[in-house]
């Protein structure tokens, strides 16, 4: 799993890919704080050598906690600048640095 991110000079804005290695997976959604957690909001593209990708604009200066949601299983991303516990879940949230 990857996450790179570009700020913009011109904008207070972060354009952030997740890139997620998962050949075998019908869906890769990225859930955060920055969509409400919607399961829909932020559907990441499969490639042809199945790795799913997406590119989501996010004011800059701020913290988000995410989550993939790959088929129906939710994953941290390995690079996360952070990770915090989240009681609603049970588990660890990712959390991106802006």
């Amino acid at each position: 799993m990857a996450i790179k991110k570009q700020y913009l000079k011109s904008k207070p804005i972060c354009k952030v890919t997740f890139t997620v290695p998962a050949k075998e997976a019908k869906k890769v959604v990225v859930v955060g704080s920055f969509n409400n957690w919607n399961t829909n909001a932020s559907k990441l593209r499969k490639l042809k050598n199945g790795t799913f990708k997406g590119t989501i604009d996010l004011p800059k200066d701020e913290n988000y906690e995410f989550r993939y949601l790959v088929d129906s299983e939710y994953k941290n991303d390995d690079q996360a600048d952070s990770y915090i516990w989240n009681n609603y879940a049970g588990a660890e949230n990712a959390v991106l640095e802006l």
